[in-house]
């Protein structure tokens, strides 16, 4: 009589074991991929910054070669500025194919304006620098021009008005997480990263 074998069988199937280890692969691999990806809105923040810093700097130099005094409107709570040049009727609004005269910042971006650099960061000031430029005081002269006096002037003299505009995602700190175009007294307009400082102002 033959000897009887046994014949063990494996069910066809994953074990509890082997399950985990997949998770444990695909959740490393999602935490892997999702930090690589951009942050919309900071690479929004970064385009626009960038944006208004060589139009800037491009009206800078419009205004001495040409002798023409051009400015900038800021608007923070529509999160708006407007380019603009002054001739015998007023001021008007700058409008080039490759320089739009308005710019309106995506929802998810907010834009920050301080005047006179540094000094008018100063918390014992005497007053506010930005309610000087409150967009209630010229509600009446609104309705009679289409568009509100400039806050900045660049003047064909060279002469830029020194002050820091912020663009950053909403909900993010604006000194830390912002992006900065700063006219400084001297004429210089530079662009800060994020948490960079000007490292001349020292």
């Amino acid at each position: 009589m033959l000897p009887q074998t046994f014949i063990v069988r494996r069910d066809n199937g994953f074990t509890l074991l082997e399950i985990l280890l997949v998770l444990l692969l695909v959740s490393l691999a999602s935490v892997a991929v999702i930090s690589t990806l951009p942050n919309r809105a900071e690479d929004n923040a970064k385009k626009y910054a960038q944006a208004l810093f060589h139009r800037v700097q491009l009206l800078n130099e419009e205004a001495m070669l040409s002798g023409r005094d051009y400015g900038l409107h800021i608007n923070e709570k529509k999160a708006l500025y407007d380019l603009m040049y002054l001739d015998s009727k007023g001021w008007q609004r700058f409008d080039k194919q490759d320089m739009p005269g308005q710019t309106k910042l995506p929802d998810n971006l907010s834009i920050v304006l301080t005047l006179g650099g540094d000094v008018w960061g100063n918390k014992e000031r005497l007053f506010n620098p930005t309610s000087l430029f409150d967009e209630e005081m010229f509600a009446e002269l609104e309705k009679e021009k289409a568009l509100p006096p400039p806050q900045i002037f660049i003047v064909s003299s060279g002469e830029v008005t020194p002050f820091s505009l912020s663009i950053h995602s909403q909900g993010k700190s604006e000194p830390v997480d912002a992006w900065r175009v700063v006219a400084k007294e001297n004429g210089q307009i530079i662009l800060l990263k994020p948490g960079e400082v000007d490292e001349q102002a020292k």
